[in-house]
């Protein structure tokens, strides 16, 4: 099978992915092996390419698989081949932790992530365990569906870590995939939605999905905000979004990478401000987000690349110039 394998992280613009042939896998008794129709493109990918995040080497990047199953393990009883299946960031999870015994299996102990511990969806086929793949809901194209496995769960977490409450005010700081689906949840929540992203192209995009304001960061009045989701991975932005936050309200850090946050004065904490990251998801992260997907429904805006030119779908969202979402599309 075709696919692009990271040897050896280094700047995407010098093309670390290697287009190559590698065998397909075969799938163990709990695990499906899917025939790849998409995969999206997202921050993470870019950071684990480019060495701010460590993954297992060589790896095959990607975690927002859409395909059908091709082949289906002897013990697999909740999908048959032939079904489209979705896969997300999260692997798998131990479930006899701490963390995985309190309805937090995002923190598990032994997590391993798709396209980071084992190989992605930047390939033809994938391998994935059964209990952890999900249904993708009608009404989404394989590549409108693609975002939805990890921009679309991790802005719904984000948003639910926010605190925030219907009919509140919510900033959401950069706008990119995660937040172009955020703030149609949070716009159906009746909240009002201030974005702060600078390119112009992306606050016409924050206009037509429901923000009611849109800016850059230093410019969100003071003490407007309840509560605030942080997508951008510029740690220089806390500070502002800290600034904007009402008393006793909530910023959530929603990327895996974060440049160094400045020293905080203590009074833009004080009050009983809160900061708090976001890691991962989980199962029912990725249930009810499918679910509210098909509900509202969500709007992706995808922009798409053959598989074959990952690294310039890579090097397009470093440079901001993805509109909504990047996927990549197989040459079957």
């Amino acid at each position: 099978m075709k696919a692009q394998l990271l040897r050896r992280p280094c700047p995407v613009e010098q093309s670390p992915l290697e287009w190559t042939d590698l065998p397909v896998p075969s799938p163990g008794e709990n695990e499906l092996l899917i025939r790849v129709h998409v995969c999206g493109v997202c921050h993470t990918d870019l950071h684990t390419v480019e060495g701010e995040i460590s993954a297992t080497l060589p790896i095959v990047p990607g975690h927002q698989i859409v395909g059908v199953v091709e082949q289906a393990g002897a013990t697999v009883r909740n999908f048959r081949v032939g079904d489209r299946v979705g896969v997300p960031w999260l692997h798998h999870a131990c479930g006899e932790c701490e963390f995985c015994r309190s309805d937090r299996e995002n923190l598990c102990e032994q997590a391993q992530f798709t396209g980071f511990h084992v190989n992605g969806g930047y390939a033809e086929y994938a391998v994935a365990l059964a209990q952890f793949t999900v249904g993708i809901p009608d009404g989404f194209d394989d590549a409108h569906a693609a975002p939805l496995l990890c921009a679309g769960i991790i802005g719904y977490r984000a948003l639910r870590l926010s605190n925030v409450r219907p009919q509140q005010t919510l900033g959401l700081y950069g706008f990119g995939a995660s937040a172009h689906l955020a703030v149609q949840i949070a716009a159906r929540w009746g909240c009002e939605v201030f974005v702060a992203t600078r390119g112009a192209e992306h606050q016409r995009l924050a206009k037509e999905l429901g923000a009611a304001w849109v800016g850059r960061a230093e410019d969100v009045p003071d003490a407007t905000l309840h509560a605030a989701v942080m997508f951008a991975p510029a740690g220089s932005l806390v500070p502002e979004a800290l600034r904007a936050l009402r008393k006793g309200g909530t910023l959530a850090l929603a990327g895996i990478y974060m440049t160094p946050i400045p020293e905080l004065k203590y009074e833009r904490l004080y009050h009983e401000r809160i900061v708090r990251s976001v890691a991962n998801a989980t199962r029912d992260d990725a249930r009810q987000l499918m679910q509210l997907a098909g509900q509202i429904p969500l709007r992706t805006e995808v922009q798409t690349f053959p598989l074959k030119d990952a690294n310039r779908a890579l090097l397009a969202l470093k440079r901001g110039e993805i509109r909504g979402a990047a996927v990549l599309i197989m040459d079957h």
